[in-house]
């Protein structure tokens, strides 16, 4: 992606329009964000391995506090929600209007999701598979594919997309969301 206009950043030690003694100041595998500092939220899902990941899995709702910016983890968890909610509600049959708003919806989310990376990551997901959004099921199954996309990279499981319409929309078939 053109970082043109933006500060320097770097990543994992390799450095993009950093001199020499601003790349000696900066540790190694640090993400500097767009105003200079480092990026909180890319550093804490790059220090996040599988077995952190199985470790939290117990308590990570509890791990931070609720009058705390959110950080990477708590953000994705409530975006993901957001976003399979409105996948849930979203018309079978969409009208042209309607399907224009969530393909525009969908890239502006993108755009200004607080962490840079991950928003990135969305866009340049966009682009090697533009979202699908003829029916609920179709619009469903892309935001499905995409956040499973994410679960591999995170090391985390993947979710089964045949039943996302259980999970988001109708409750799961054996009765325990009744």
């Amino acid at each position: 992606m053109d970082h043109v206009g933006r500060k320097p950043y770097l990543v994992a030690g390799a450095v993009t329009d950093l001199d020499d003694k601003q790349a000696k100041d900066i540790p190694g595998g640090v993400v500097l964000d767009m105003d200079g500092k480092p990026c909180t939220s890319f550093t804490a899902w790059a220090a996040q391995t599988k077995e952190q990941f199985k470790q939290a899995e117990g308590n990570s709702s509890g791990s931070q506090r609720p009058d705390c910016p959110p950080d990477v983890d708590v953000l994705g968890r409530s975006s993901w929600t957001v976003l399979h909610s409105i996948a849930a509600s979203y018309p079978e049959r969409p009208s042209p209007a309607q399907q224009s708003d969530i393909l525009s919806f969908v890239a502006l989310f993108s755009r200004l999701y607080p962490c840079w990376i991950c928003a990135e990551d969305f866009q340049a997901y966009q682009r090697r598979r533009a979202p699908r959004a003829t029916s609920r099921h179709d619009f469903g199954t892309w935001l499905c594919d995409a956040h499973n996309e994410v679960n591999r990279k995170l090391g985390k499981p993947e979710f089964d997309c045949f039943k996302w319409e259980q999970r988001w929309r109708t409750g799961w078939t054996d009765g325990r969301c009744d």
